[in-house]
C-alpha cells in the first residue's frame, strides 16, 4: 500500500482507541472498540492448535478488522443494536472500504461477506470469538457495572456460536462457571 493511503486508512481505524464499548475492564474504564479486537485476535492465535483445518491467518484477519464498521457509528451493545444500525454501519463501512487500493478492497469485502454469512469454519471461530471476549470482559470487570439483564445474558450468551466445536464449547462452559463464581462471590459479600 502507498504510504499516503496507508496513513489514511490508518488515520480511520485510530477512531477505534477512542469508540468505547459497553465493557469495561478490570481497572474500571471502559474498553475501547480497538481492545475488544485485539483481544479476539489474540485469543484466534492463542487456539489454532484446536483447529489444525483453519486457515487461522484469516480468521486473525476477520478479528482485527470486524469492528472498522465502528469508526463511523460507534459501538451499540448486541442487546440494543437494530437492523436500521446495522445497515448504516454496514453502510459506511462498504463505502470507507471502497476507497482502499487494491488488493485491500477486494480481500476486505470478501472477508467481510465472509463473516456475514458464517458458514466456513473460520468465519464460524471468528464469529464465537467476538462473542465469547464479551462475555471474558464482563467477568472481569466489576459486577456494579452489570446491568441487570447482563447477570442472565452472561450466563448465555454465546452458546449458539461455540455449538459447532467441543473446544469452543469447554471454553464457554469454563466462563459459565466464571461468571457462577463471580455472581456467587457478590451474594457472599
Amino acid at each position: 500500500m502507498e504510504p499516503r493511503a496507508l496513513l489514511d486508512a490508518l488515520h480511520v481505524a485510530e477512531r477505534l482507541k477512542d469508540a468505547t464499548r459497553h465493557c469495561y475492564t478490570s481497572g474500571g474504564r471502559r474498553e475501547s472498540v480497538a481492545e475488544h479486537s485485539w483481544r479476539i485476535a489474540l485469543m484466534a492465535y492463542f487456539v489454532k492448535d484446536e483447529f489444525p483445518e483453519a486457515d487461522m491467518d484469516k480468521v486473525i484477519r476477520m478479528c482485527l478488522i470486524h469492528d472498522l464498521g465502528e469508526c463511523f457509528t460507534g459501538d451499540i451493545p448486541v442487546f440494543r443494536k437494530t437492523q436500521a444500525d446495522e445497515d448504516t454501519e454496514e453502510r459506511l463501512l462498504y463505502a470507507w472500504v471502497d476507497t482502499l487500493p487494491e488488493p485491500y478492497r477486494a480481500e476486505m469485502r470478501a472477508l467481510y461477506e465472509e463473516m456475514a454469512e458464517r458458514k466456513t469454519l473460520e468465519a464460524k471461530i471468528y464469529k464465537a470469538m467476538d462473542s465469547l471476549e464479551a462475555v471474558i470482559q464482563h467477568n472481569e470487570s466489576d459486577l456494579e457495572t452489570w446491568e441487570d439483564h447482563e447477570y442472565d445474558l452472561n450466563l448465555t450468551y454465546a452458546c449458539d456460536k461455540v455449538e459447532f466445536s467441543p473446544y469452543l464449547t469447554a471454553l464457554r462452559q469454563a466462563i459459565r462457571e466464571d461468571t457462577e463464581a463471580k455472581i456467587e462471590e457478590a451474594k457472599n459479600e
